[in-house]
């Protein structure tokens, strides 16, 4: 009987732990997911405003 207890015990502890990761990447994940769309928004703005243009690192400035 005591080792059932003792097993109960770990196992609730382990569930209880399981429960606070769960949590802590819940809100982590809102996080990412809140920062994400505000950078959609930010580039859907920079596209409209034509200013989006990525220059890569061969790539000669247009006034060239």
């Amino acid at each position: 009987m005591e080792k059932l207890e003792e097993q109960i015990a770990h196992l609730t502890r382990t569930v209880e732990d399981l429960s606070d990761v769960v949590a802590r990447q819940d809100q982590e994940i809102a996080l990412l997911t809140r920062r994400v769309a505000l950078l959609l928004e930010r580039e859907a703005s920079r596209e409209a405003e034509g200013t989006g243009g990525v220059v890569l690192g061969d790539e000669r400035p247009p006034h060239y």
